[in-house]
């Protein structure tokens, strides 16, 4: 009986036991409940400053000449500023805009105003220019010809075949006498092969625009081809030798200036700025002047 009885009493009070420990329970989750507010501020400020490193990262997508160059050219400038510029290089035009519409990349620099409009009308995106770098005049090159007079009738022309590149190859070879189109026939507006009125007999054959001086390397004595100044820089093909040149004296600088382009309501970014800034300062304009002899004209 006094076994039972000591069990009783054991039992009774680990009850009181029980109770001042819930008692002290209660305290220790409220320190669970501080230590568990401490963790989540914690995570909010190290999202705060992951936030802050994505704002001080510039992800930008480009063609390697002469953008990359120019983007190299600025890099430490920016890295000086805090700004982490990353640069990823392509080799077409279509990527670059998929990664900025998709928001992989903040911005690229390979194309210009045009040929971005007819990317977004053809994809539904908005993308938009934040600021005009550069130009690059197209040229005409002859494969054993010295001047446009001197080509022969049934010769082979190669353009490039995206809508505005083939405006711009169309009008220049209109601009030295060797096709002739509508009149009025404009960058704006736009004209294809199918507008030519007189050829003039030569056969003019439009492909991608990044293998026509691969094209035009392998053709016949007597073919011309009209390349962008990027493509020609990277075939190393000198501007200076080109049989014709855009005129720069005339809308084409503007109309097809090169561009940073990001996706729309992005364009006053501080780091877009940033990245505009150095771009449109004299350093640039000097490296561009020194390092492309003409192929490439700063347009700020």
């Amino acid at each position: 009986m006094k076994k039972i009885l000591s069990l009783i009493l054991t039992a009774a009070l680990a009850g009181v036991t029980l109770t001042a420990c819930s008692s002290n329970g209660t305290s220790s989750t409220a320190s669970s409940n501080d230590a568990s507010s401490a963790d989540t501020s914690s995570a909010a400020s190290s999202a705060a400053e992951s936030s802050a490193d994505t704002d001080n990262v510039i992800k930008i997508g480009a063609t390697a000449t002469p953008h990359g160059e120019i983007l190299e050219f600025v890099k430490d400038k920016l890295a000086k500023e805090g700004y982490d510029l990353q640069i990823t290089i392509y080799d077409d035009y279509v990527l670059p805009n998929n990664a900025v519409a998709s928001g992989e990349l903040d911005a690229n620099y390979h194309q210009h105003t045009p040929y971005l409009n007819n990317y977004n009308e053809k994809n539904g995106t908005d993308i938009v220019p934040a600021a005009l770098i550069h130009y690059e005049p197209f040229g005409l090159y002859g494969n054993g010809v010295e001047k446009p007079a001197d080509v022969k009738e049934g010769a082979s022309i190669i353009i490039p075949a995206d809508d505005s590149n083939e405006t711009r190859a169309l009008l220049l070879l209109q601009q030295e006498g060797l096709i002739e189109l509508p009149e009025g026939a404009n960058a704006k507006d736009g004209v294809t092969t199918l507008d030519i009125k007189d050829d003039h007999g030569y056969k003019i054959t439009t492909v991608q625009a990044d293998t026509v001086a691969a094209q035009f390397a392998n053709s016949d004595a007597g073919s011309l081809a009209v390349i962008n100044g990027n493509y020609a820089l990277a075939a190393g093909l000198d501007i200076s030798k080109a049989l014709a040149v855009e005129d720069a004296s005339g809308d084409a600088a503007q109309t097809y200036a090169n561009i940073v382009a990001v996706k729309s309501g992005n364009e006053n970014l501080p780091k877009i700025q940033a990245l505009i800034k150095a771009l449109k300062s004299d350093d640039v304009k000097n490296f561009i002047n020194e390092k492309y002899n003409g192929a490439v004209v700063a347009i700020f």
